[in-house]
């Protein structure tokens, strides 16, 4: 049994896709053993990170002379991707002091995980194995911290005071348009407001804009604003102008009046006794902290990863080799792979690696009714598997003893499921804890579509998404209304869902690619989806000190 997973995981490699975010890695080293009795040694890590396979140097560390618990100022910048398997090896050496080579340096030890068990616990300490993987006394501990980007966003409300009237037979129809000023002294439009009709002493809307948009996050970068009068005939009036900085505007949180004279250059220039153009001023400036998905799960969200496997009769009998459930001793088939591939990216976001398992479409023992969500382990009050590893053995043993039958329900399944999710939003209500992934593995068109429409939309209110991967070569072209890509999804009742939850792939378009091309594609809105429902619940991730304090590991 184990084959099969193993050879279904070693398949995963790399394959290039958007950077979700950049993570610091900090790393320290304690109770190195002396390998001279005379010295102590002069240690130096180094990061190594696996593609196709094969361990390739990243980077390093500073060599820390005579050490034995060294704490190293060199941090590590590793790319994040969620829907990637990423493994890391940090191999520990004592470096000669005639040079800083690994060539005639001492091997003392080394760890390997993925970036996900790092990301996911914040703080990893594991022992360092010798060669023969045999555990010495020292041990290793990497932190990881997400690469602060400017995601935050700026609420921003400017009204005006005695602006110029540049109409003959009305006043002016004033609007402002802000610009940042990039390193090349051109400008880029930030925001344009709308239009108050006849008005020298407009407000206008207050209005949200990220600070990289404002000002690629420099709060020093300069801004150029803009005042004109609207004309129908797209010649706008130039009324004034004036130049700030966010930093400038930020003095608005603590209470003082930010205001600006609106300046004519050309009136400046020629009038002696101008003033100016008018006053623009800032009623409001409000920072809107945004959170990102790495901030939920370094705060403590666990993934709560639950597999579906569609058992109807469509997908053959399993002794034979042409069925789609046949199991081959060193081939996996098409439901492991995909259950390997995408499970080994969420197990590290798991504590208890512990992951329920359901079919659906047998007759099961011992009365061999027809069932749409039953455990594959056949426990029903504990459906859970110890890994990917568990589910693999779990759904193999479950195989001689059902019953292939029919129709294809999925909405019991995804009912089952949100019922947990809305427990869980329920009682930790204000509280970012579990988030829960249903993986469904089916080989044909779902036969209760309505219901399962229902069931999504129902679903979209929770902590919770939708994965369904299509096996084998039915024709899956109505699934894809399941997918919110391509328009609004909605219940029989006409009732809209809430938010995109349900991602769906048919696995003959990666057949001839590696399980993680699959995993990337069907995991890779799920960060965003995780961020989604947060943010629109208004929950803050949880603070260190309460993560830490509540949070226990699985090794």
């Amino acid at each position: 049994m184990s084959n099969i997973y193993e050879s279904a995981e070693a398949t995963l490699g790399f394959i290039s896709s958007p950077c979700l975010t950049k993570v610091e890695l900090r790393v320290a080293c304690r109770g190195i053993s002396d390998r001279d009795a005379l010295s102590k040694p002069d240690p130096c890590v180094v990061l190594k990170m696996q593609s196709h396979g094969q361990w390739f140097e990243v980077d390093r560390t500073e060599v820390i002379r005579s050490s034995i618990n060294p704490v190293f100022s060199k941090i590590f910048l590793v790319d994040f991707y969620f829907e990637e398997v990423q493994r890391l090896r940090f191999e520990l050496h004592d470096i000669s002091s005639a040079h800083n080579g690994l060539r005639d340096a001492d091997f003392l030890g080394a760890m390997e995980c993925t970036l996900g068990q790092i990301v996911s616990q914040r703080k990893l300490t594991k022992a360092l194995l010798k060669q023969g993987n045999t555990a010495g006394k020292s041990s290793i501990t990497v932190t990881a911290e997400e690469l602060s980007g400017n995601d935050d966003y700026v609420e921003l409300s400017f009204s005006a005071r005695k602006l110029d009237d540049k109409d003959f037979f009305s006043k002016s129809d004033p609007f402002l348009e802000i610009f940042r000023i990039n390193d090349d002294g051109s400008g880029s439009l930030v925001h344009r407001t709308e239009t108050v009709m006849n008005n020298l002493s407009p407000v206008w809307k207050s209005f949200k804009v990220s600070l990289n948009t404002l000002c690629s996050g420099d709060h020093d970068r300069e801004l150029k604003c803009t005042v004109w009068d609207w004309d129908s005939n797209g010649k706008h009036d130039f009324i004034g102008e004036f130049q700030t900085t966010f930093k400038e505007m930020r003095a608005e949180q603590e209470g003082k009046q930010i205001q600006w004279e609106c300046i004519n250059p050309k009136y400046q220039m020629k009038k002696k006794n101008y003033r100016n153009s008018g006053v623009v001023i800032l009623n409001h400036c409000k920072i809107i902290k945004m959170y990102s998905f790495l901030d939920y799960i370094m705060g403590g969200c666990q993934i709560q990863f639950t597999v579906a496997i569609d058992f109807t009769a469509s997908n053959g009998d399993p002794r034979n080799s042409c069925s789609l459930h046949y199991i081959h001793p060193y081939q996996p088939n098409e439901y492991l792979k995909a259950l390997v591939a995408v499970g080994e990216i969420c197990q590290d976001y798991d504590s208890d690696k512990m992951f329920p398992a359901f079919g659906f479409g047998a007759q099961i023992p011992p009365d061999f009714k027809v069932s749409h969500d039953f455990a594959v382990n056949f426990d029903e009050d504990n459906p859970e598997c110890a890994g990917i590893q568990g589910v693999v053995e779990a759904y193999q043993n479950c195989l001689p003893k059902i019953q292939l039958y029919g129709p294809t329900n999925i909405a019991p399944i995804i009912q089952k499921v949100a019922s947990s999710a809305s427990e869980e939003m329920h009682t930790k209500e204000a509280m970012v804890s579990e988030y829960f992934i249903l993986l469904i593995l089916t080989d044909g068109v779902i036969t209760d579509m309505a219901d399962t429409r229902e069931a999504i939309v129902h679903a979209s209110h929770l902590p919770m998404s939708v994965i369904i991967v299509g096996v084998g070569n039915a024709d899956f072209t109505d699934m894809q209304m399941l997918d919110g890509d391509d328009g609004i999804l909605r219940s029989p009742k006409g009732e809209p869902v809430l938010r995109d939850i349900v991602q769906f792939v048919p696995f003959k378009d990666f057949k001839h690619a590696s399980p993680a091309a699959l995993a990337k594609s069907v995991l890779a809105e799920v960060p965003n989806q995780v961020v989604d429902y947060y943010n629109a619940k208004g929950i803050k991730p949880k603070c260190m000190s309460d993560y830490e304090s509540t949070r226990t590991f699985s090794p």
